[in-house]
């Protein structure tokens, strides 16, 4: 049996349909005790983006946000949803919004409990994430560091790597640049930043995220206004086909809602612990507040950036559906020949502006990846912080730093196959013990929720004081 065999048997079983299900039943329940608060609170998450300021000790919230944004707006927006397409039909989308939907529930009680239980570390900087709420709200210190562990292996050695590849390939395939040179053009400009620290990591993406976002939005709804006879056929073969009522997709419905699923949680992360490390790292009055945003962060990836994806390549029809029976056969072969990802929207592009597709979408998977690259080192510096007990290690943080670049670069140079279904198991193990987490520990952001609301409801700007009440915290809290 060989490596590739060994990891594809390991991703089915870390990637089983329990975690999928896991995943949407988990959601649904913290939308129940929230009282769905990613739908009422949506007013309030708006407002709170733009609101605070970055401190001595943290980031703003806008600047958290984009960091989690960083993390979650990658090239599984444009690779990740036309994979769903491809191996589950056009109501793998529906299923996306789906867990997006409920799975903003589980980032806002994830992100709570980063706040609630975050920490200075020796640079007087907030720290705080999964591993930080296991040890500190359940007492479990080996959970807490077996969930730091395998963050580091997975957002430090793993998935950067796939970041990478993907923009070597953009590169190559859309001007032929040699991937030795682009390689080391990204260890060096990721060197710089990663050598600047969590504050400079802020800066940048706080300047990059919405541009790139924005400009990717404004190529969709121009390929989506050029195409606009076909997008009312679009919106309904997304919902016949999620539900089994297509002809040509009537048998998909389980394949639909597993690729929907976990292309989902993927994507906006939701559930994975990920987006609670820079939720930690905000300056806010409240727990409640930085919870709120990372929410709606969640909406932002899937809602907007990958449906924005799923508009232009189902509208244009550049797409073709794998039998999940047999995975060399089409159920549909709309561009026959051409290889699932990127080249599905490539091509959509092209279609409604010549000349135009491929260039453009190389240029916008550079900053997608460049950024995920940036915040997945956030997160796993963040658990290795963690595992080094908050001690000034300087040798140990120099190493981790050059290994991340090592393992970036040899995947930049190679093919990222294991390497991404290794880092779809480093994210699945993560979800598996985050998940487990919040549900063990939800009654503190609850509890964090019901003070907030009292607050707001007695017309007082929230202000988090757990040592007049009884609410956990760490001592960051306690005045």
């Amino acid at each position: 049996m060989g490596l590739d065999d060994i990891v594809a048997r390991l991703l089915g079983i870390v990637w089983s349909p329990a975690l999928v299900g896991l995943c949407l039943l988990v959601g649904l329940y913290f939308s129940v005790r929230t009282r769905f608060i990613q739908l009422r609170g949506l007013p309030q998450m708006l407002k709170l983006m733009f609101q605070g300021r970055s401190s001595v000790a943290g980031v703003s919230s806008f600047q958290a946000l984009s960091m989690s944004l960083s993390s979650r707006v990658g090239v599984g927006n444009i690779a990740g949803v036309a994979m769903a397409i491809a191996y589950g039909g056009p109501g793998a989308i529906f299923w996306m919004w789906i867990v997006a939907f409920l799975g903003a529930s589980s980032a806002f009680v994830e992100s709570t409990l980063a706040q609630i239980y975050k920490q200075r570390d020796s640079n007087g900087m907030y720290r705080g994430g999964p591993a930080y709420y296991i040890e500190k709200g359940l007492g479990k210190r080996w959970y807490a560091v077996l969930f730091a562990l395998s963050t580091v292996i997975g957002c430090g050695l793993l998935l950067p790597g796939t970041q990478s590849n993907a923009m070597v390939s953009a590169l190559d395939e859309a001007w032929g640049a040699p991937d030795w040179i682009t390689a080391a053009g990204i260890g060096t400009v990721v060197a710089m930043v990663i050598f600047g620290g969590v504050r400079r990591i802020a800066q940048v993406a706080q300047v990059i995220v919405p541009f790139m976002a924005l400009g990717y939005l404004v190529v969709a709804a121009v390929v989506m206004v050029l195409n606009l006879d076909a997008v009312p056929e679009m919106f309904s073969i997304i919902l016949r086909s999620a539900f089994g009522q297509d002809a040509a997709f009537g048998a998909m419905i389980g394949t639909a809602i597993q690729w929907g699923v976990r292309r989902g949680v993927m994507s906006n992360e939701a559930g994975m612990g990920s987006g609670a490390h820079p939720a930690a790292a905000a300056e806010v009055s409240h727990p409640v507040k930085q919870g709120l945003v990372q929410a709606c962060s969640v909406y932002i990836d899937t809602m907007v950036v990958c449906s924005a994806t799923a508009f232009l390549i189902l509208s244009a029809g550049t797409y073709n559906v794998y039998d999940p029976g047999a995975p060399a056969q089409w159920i549909v072969a709309n561009v026959p020949g051409l290889e699932a990802g990127p080249r599905f929207v490539q091509q959509a592009v092209e279609t409604a502006l010549p000349g135009f597709g491929r260039s453009f979408i190389a240029l916008a998977i550079l900053p997608f990846a460049f950024t995920t690259i940036l915040a997945l080192y956030y997160t796993a510096e963040t658990n290795v912080v963690y595992l080094l007990r908050n001690r000034n290690s300087p040798w140990v943080m120099a190493l981790f730093r050059l290994g991340f670049l090592c393992a970036m670069l040899y995947s930049a140079l190679n093919s990222a196959t294991v390497a991404w279904s290794l880092g779809d198991i480093g994210v699945g193990l993560m979800t598996w013990l985050n998940i487990i987490a919040l549900l063990l520990l939800q009654k503190p952001a609850l509890a964090a929720l019901r003070d907030y609301e009292a607050s707001r409801g007695a017309g007082r700007d929230p202000v988090y004081r757990p040592d007049n009440m009884t609410l956990p915290a760490s001592t960051v809290w306690v005045r």
